[in-house]
């Protein structure tokens, strides 16, 4: 009896009951009318209760989870329910997904045909990187009648782990084999000059560039003979991640260091298939998380490992244990992107120091953030006094950020400032960038 529930039609029926016996008072003849519906309420409940009751498996479901979830992604969870019964049913499902999401009110409603297989997909958007525990999946069936329900319980745990941003590596590495991606348009990346990488000598066709024309090979064969240059591989790209107290700001849901912890992610799998070295490392008071740049077969893997438990603490990021860190483990020329944000000149200035000096042997890229709530006080048409002091106090701080962007192309450090939704594009542009103009 403790899966038997009684549905709402069951109580709008009593309650018709009860008008009728009220006006049974000033009508005498409409009695029997109420005593006979009461009735047919009470058989058509005992027949509903039959129907639903009489098989102990009258359904089978399951919930089908993803291996993991990908942080900050849409993720697809599907429901497969089976009818068993020898009639129409009508489920009402309610699964108890994980407490992060908080969502109070989830319900799906279908009808299913007798013996026939039905799929469900609802879609979970995780927020922060852990464990998200599922409790039962809930199922309460009901016949045509709608009298009454029998609850089915299925599986009833599960912990699924919340990884940095995975699902749109496919989508990143297609695009990158052109090296251009999709942003407001089609950015396409042109490539200046040759790189150093020798690969073959091979007969000249049209459309060759003369440049690379090799004439001692063509006097050898009496034939036209160039030089092919090929991309060069093996570099070494480090990712150093800010996990100081600016990099709690938090954006539609995720902080700044997830942004960045799904960009690290996402860069890292180009650059493999690009043939480079990934590495990674974090950094506050003291850095963790070092991952030597290698392109080995499992080396993804190790840096999702790496970049799972990762967390913000609320103290000021020490820059000068860093460039001490670089200095030392850091031995062969790199391309380095910092993952960090600078809101004021003043706290760059406290840090350029130190950013001068990984520059001095290292390609820096300082990846930083524009603020999105900023950028929509600017577009806004202002309406009241307030609003203007709003938009000035908004172009006020973004004037600085470009006074930042500057001050760091005067010491030959590159820059992405970009919008947190945008960031994975715009690095992964930035890296392509940087290999198409050989500077590194």
């Amino acid at each position: 009896m403790k899966n038997l529930y009684i549905n709402t039609r069951f109580f709008f029926t009593l309650i018709v009951v009860g008008v009728l016996y009220v006006f049974a008072f000033f009508f005498p003849f409409l009695m029997w009318v109420a005593h006979i519906t009461l009735l047919l309420c009470f058989l058509a409940v005992m027949v509903d209760y039959l129907f639903i009751f009489n098989k102990n498996k009258g359904i089978s479901a399951q919930r089908i989870l993803p291996e993991k979830l990908s942080n900050g992604d849409e993720n697809p969870v599907k429901i497969d329910i089976k009818n068993n019964y020898d009639f129409k049913i009508h489920v009402r499902i309610i699964d108890e997904i994980p407490f992060q999401f908080q969502k109070r009110d989830f319900l799906i409603e279908k009808e299913i045909e007798r013996g026939k297989n039905t799929f469900f997909q609802y879609i979970l958007e995780p927020k922060e990187r852990g464990e998200y525990n599922f409790g039962s999946l809930n199922v309460y069936v009901s016949s045509l009648l709608g009298f009454v329900s029998k609850r089915f319980n299925f599986q009833k745990d599960a912990n699924l782990a919340s990884y940095p941003s995975f699902i749109h590596l496919r989508k990143y590495e297609l695009m990158a084999i052109q090296s251009e991606f999709l942003l407001g348009g089609i950015k396409k990346i042109r490539k200046l000059g040759h790189t150093m990488e020798f690969e073959q000598i091979k007969e000249y066709v049209p459309g060759d560039d003369i440049r690379t024309i090799n004439w001692k090979a063509t006097s050898k064969t009496n034939r036209l003979m160039v030089n092919q240059f090929q991309d060069e591989k093996s570099q070494r790209i480090f990712m150093l991640i800010d996990t100081g107290r600016t990099m709690k700001m938090p954006f539609k849901g995720l902080s700044l260091l997830d942004y960045s912890i799904n960009a690290t992610m996402a860069l890292s799998h180009i650059i493999l298939k690009k043939g480079d070295r990934a590495g990674m490392m974090t950094f506050s008071k003291k850095t963790e998380n070092k991952i030597a740049a290698e392109n080995k077969s499992g080396q993804l893997r190790k840096i999702s490992e790496a970049l799972y438990n990762i967390k913000t603490d609320f103290f000021e990021s020490d820059f000068n244990r860093l460039y001490q860190d670089v200095k030392y483990s850091l031995n062969q020329r790199s391309l380095i992107l910092l993952f960090t944000n600078f809101e004021t000149l003043d706290g760059l200035n406290r840090q350029m120091k130190y950013l001068r000096g990984i520059a001095k042997n290292h390609l820096l890229v300082v990846v930083f953030f524009k603020n999105s709530e900023l950028q929509t006080l600017m577009h806004k048409n202002p309406e009241s006094m307030q609003e203007i002091y709003d938009e000035i106090i908004a172009e006020k701080f973004e004037f600085e950020k470009k006074l930042i962007i500057q001050e760091l192309r005067k010491y030959g450090i590159y820059t992405v400032y970009t919008l947190p939704e945008n960031l994975n594009i715009d690095v992964i542009n930035k890296y392509l960038e940087i290999k198409a103009r050989g500077i590194l």
